[in-house]
């Protein structure tokens, strides 16, 4: 019975640090969930374009086809058409190998097919025909090679998948960052608001004691009754924001809703030194969006090649030679084969469209120019927010330590302010003043805690580089098999 307690309270009570929420986020939220499978979308995707260009084999089979029905034929002595009834079963099987040749966009197939056919009634027949083997070629003359454009934008596409991969498992824990602080915050402003009542309830009870002897007048007890029925309605309001932003982070993380979380602020970070020009150059290399704007430009050039090609005349050539057999039975069928051959041209030439061709190529040619303006202007603001986010992050190294300091004199200020108070050196108004600058300090500390580690994920997340570690993030992961490992 005891155990069972236990085990509920450790479900519903959780203290966690920053890494602790990070960890939790990247592996058990739903939107880590989320990025995981778009990535392995992707990542099969990559594999079927890998697939298509290698060999196919095909069985086709047709193992058992009957027909009845009435069916017109001619009678030559009679000398005319006549209605009769006829039932016959046919039988297919056929082996077909083909692969895609992607320099010139045509294939190469190699095909194997056996069929048997019966018709049943007063001239009852049987029949076998063969084809032992085929080798053919087609091919697009002057058309649109897909096969050219999938080499060059597929694989392209898969880097993008697995950088976004990164990218986003890094914007997961920018998230948690920031619900990880403003628990903090709520946190801190909550205990702040139980040590004001405390405090403002203590100041009330020694003004009662201190008016008694006329120490200080009707008004100044009057402020402190105010500042102690202040100080309970902050209260409620402080554990109403803190009971919201618990909710929020748990949710997040995909916890229990009723979880109680208590965090652990993180320490003052030590100093990490980010060039600007180091920063620029791995967000060059790494940022996902500056591969799909490439991307963007290559499907782009790609449709220009496509509406370009289909403005013109179509030709195509199918080639093949094998052979194939026919008899009334099994063991002849396969016998002396004769020769099959096949050379077949076909074309097909517009001479009419008023300028529907035309106007999709210059659509196309268009939209390329577009494209390329477009990915120059996302690129100049990419790098642009990675500059700005570097030099927000090298202030916040700064304002930390200056934060923290001010942080610990305010508390020192406060403290020595409330005993003047007490022993009637400091009059009321210097200790709501000391209060709150104590307050503001804290804000102003847990605010530069968690501009720093925002701006530090922002960074890791533009440019996929962990520069604490000196190391690249994709580094940290094996793409290997689809699998996502740390």
């Amino acid at each position: 019975m005891f155990g069972g307690e236990s085990s509920l309270w450790a479900q519903k009570h959780l203290v966690l640090d920053l890494n602790r929420t990070i960890s939790l986020a990247n592996d058990s939220s739903l939107e880590s969930f989320r990025t995981q499978n778009m990535y392995l979308s992707g990542y099969w995707e990559y594999r079927t374009f890998r697939a298509n260009r290698l060999p196919s084999l095909t069985l086709d089979l047709t193992p058992a086809q009957y027909n009845r029905d009435i069916t017109k034929r001619y009678d030559s002595g009679q000398d005319l058409d006549v209605y009769r009834t006829q039932q016959s079963y046919y039988a297919y099987g056929g082996l077909s190998v083909k692969q895609n040749f992607d320099l010139t966009g045509g294939t190469f197939y190699l095909e194997s097919n056996l069929a048997y056919m019966r018709n049943f009634g007063s001239n009852s027949a049987t029949q076998l025909t063969s084809v032992p083997i085929r080798i053919g070629y087609s091919q697009s003359l002057v058309g649109y090679n897909s096969f050219k454009w999938e080499r060059k934008i597929e694989p392209l596409k898969y880097e993008r998948v697995k950088k976004e991969f990164l990218y986003n498992v890094e914007k997961v824990s920018e998230t948690a960052t920031n619900y990880f602080f403003s628990l903090a915050m709520a946190q801190a402003e909550y205990n702040l608001a139980k040590e004001n009542l405390a405090s403002t309830d203590t100041l009330y009870r020694i003004g009662q004691q201190r008016h008694r002897i006329a120490a200080i007048s009707q008004a100044d007890l009057l402020t402190l009754k105010l500042d102690r029925v202040n100080a309970q309605n902050t209260l409620q309001n402080k554990a109403s924001d803190l009971k919201r932003a618990m909710f929020s982070l748990a949710s997040f993380l995909n916890l229990d809703k009723n979880t109680q979380i208590k965090l652990e602020l993180p320490s003052r970070p030590e100093m990490v030194d980010i060039p600007v020009d180091e920063a620029l150059r791995w967000g060059r290399n790494n940022n996902p969006q500056l591969l799909e704007l490439k991307q963007n430009v290559l499907e782009a050039e790609r449709n220009v090649d496509k509406t370009k090609k289909e403005s013109r005349f179509n030709a195509s050539v199918n080639a093949s030679i094998g052979f194939n057999q026919v008899a009334d039975n099994f063991g002849d069928v396969y016998h002396k084969p004769m020769q099959q051959d096949l050379v077949a041209v076909s074309v097909s030439i517009p001479l009419l469209d008023w300028g529907v061709r035309k106007g999709k190529y210059n659509m196309a040619k268009n939209n390329l120019n577009v494209v390329k303006i477009s990915a120059r202007q996302d690129e100049i603001s990419i790098e642009e927010e990675v500059i700005m986010t570097v030099s927000d992050f090298n202030i916040q190294q700064q304002l930390i330590a200056s934060a923290e300091e001010a942080l610990d004199l305010s508390i020192l200020a406060y403290n020595e302010t409330k005993q003047r108070f007490i022993i009637g050196k400091a009059d009321i108004n210097s200790l709501t003043l000391s209060l709150n600058r104590q307050q503001q300090a804290q804000r102003n500390f847990i605010s530069a805690l968690q501009n720093y580690w925002l701006n530090y994920y922002k960074i890791r997340r533009l440019t996929l580089f962990d520069f604490a570690a000196k190391l690249s993030l994709s580094d940290r992961f094996d793409f290997n098999g689809g699998k996502l490992v740390k």
